[in-house]
């Protein structure tokens, strides 16, 4: 599950990550407000104000914008709030801004009036070779990090984790040296390391990204910018944090799919899928594409398909108008094949007016009654047995 950046703060802020101080607005004049608190709790002069969408690259799209008067804060506001942001993380379809994040200014002079700002990259994943956790950083902060491991990678790092013992000090004492730190910045570095391990393991994580990490001209590290997502599987010990999801942050067929127990992900191309299991998907999704179309979908019902879930599944399905048919592609093994037919027949004389093809594969349990009662239902459905067959019919659709 996604987060927002101000959400995935709280987090690291509970752990004694250092991050700016902030209030969400989610109009102009609760901008103001913000910043005239942030001026008055931490002295702030000048103030970030950031698009809050579950996207990247908002900088350079125009959704971060750095405001140095009470006036500028409410333009800012005003141009970012309610705006279509196209990143290339979004598509080209973009997300709506429906709220930002105020934030103080951390960049500035010393005391001396020199300024020396330093941006860095850190994240924390999992590497699924070893299965371990690492914590990847460059001294290449602020840029897109793709981008550094194709011209540079030489400026990339990675220290692993031994699972067994944590994250142990001389980890993030060579962290912060790698970085080039020293004195004061290099103490606060390495127990910035600790405190962002620390709240990756414990808010059950798959990914920290925090990009860039700021070594302020006084020393200070702050996370000026994170990116967070949490593990669905491990919602269930945080219930504060899954209270945290923003569903219009989702695609809506998704979020539909959820309420059935679906696992859906949209795609852009012209074929449907029902699908039960993750790797008869892939496989159905590859004989999609051999036999010329494209998947519309990856959608997994799970192995105890009913009736329901299967109707809930077509008209997911037939709400995308790319989608010229529907590939069911059932293996019986939890799950009987008779079972999933009379859903899918059921499901069938519910909607009504299917005028799209559907060619119905089902293996397994029963196969050869389910085979029976859609050849015998008198609904326009096609079967199928085996793949070669499904592939054919597939393929033909496609020609039409």
């Amino acid at each position: 599950m996604d987060l927002h950046e101000y959400q995935g703060k709280e987090i690291l802020r509970k752990f004694g990550v250092a991050v700016p101080q902030g209030f969400v607005a989610e109009t102009a004049d609760e901008a103001v407000e913000a910043a005239k608190k942030l001026q008055e709790t931490a002295g702030a002069t000048v103030w970030a104000v950031k698009a809050q969408v579950h996207a990247g690259g908002r900088g350079k799209a125009g959704g971060v914008k750095i405001a140095k008067s009470i006036d500028d804060v409410k333009n800012a506001a005003s141009q970012i709030i309610g705006m279509t942001l196209v990143t290339k993380q979004t598509g080209a379809a973009g997300k709506l801004v429906r709220k930002v994040l105020v934030e103080q200014g951390i960049y500035g002079p010393n005391a001396e009036g020199v300024t020396d700002v330093k941006e860095f990259y850190m994240s924390v994943l999992l590497n699924r070779a070893t299965g371990r956790n690492i914590i990847m950083y460059s001294t290449e902060g602020g840029m897109e990090i793709e981008k550094v491991a194709e011209e540079t990678p030489e400026k990339i790092f990675k220290e692993e984790v031994n699972p067994a013992t944590g994250l142990l000090p001389f980890q993030a004492n060579r962290i912060a040296y790698n970085l080039g730190l020293t004195g004061t910045a290099n103490k606060k570095m390495k127990a910035f390391v600790s405190a962002l391990y620390k709240a990756y393991v414990a808010s059950d994580s798959s990914m920290f990204e925090i990009n860039p990490v700021v070594k302020t001209s006084f020393d200070e590290i702050y996370a000026a910018d994170c990116k967070v997502k949490l593990d669905d599987n491990a919602l269930f010990r945080h219930k504060d944090y899954a209270e945290m999801r923003d569903i219009t942050e989702e695609a809506p067929a998704e979020v539909e799919a959820g309420k059935y127990g679906l696992n859906l992900v949209k795609l852009d191309g012209n074929i449907g899928c029902m699908v039960n299991g993750a790797g008869l998907a892939m496989a159905t999704m590859d004989i999609i594409k051999l036999s010329g179309g494209e998947p519309a979908n990856f959608l997994d019902v799970g192995g105890t398909a009913s009736a329901e879930t299967v109707e809930a599944a077509f008209r997911i399905i037939m709400k995308d108008p790319n989608v010229k048919a529907i590939l069911v592609n059932i293996f019986g093994g939890i799950v009987r094949c008779d079972r999933v037919a009379n859903g899918v027949v059921e499901a069938y004389k519910k909607i009504g007016n299917i005028s799209i093809p559907i060619i119905v594969r089902l293996q397994g349990t029963n196969a050869i009654e389910a085979k029976e009662i859609i050849d015998n239902s008198g609904l326009k459905v096609l079967s199928a047995i085996t793949f070669e067959e499904a592939a054919k019919l597939v393929s033909d659709v496609v020609k039409k």
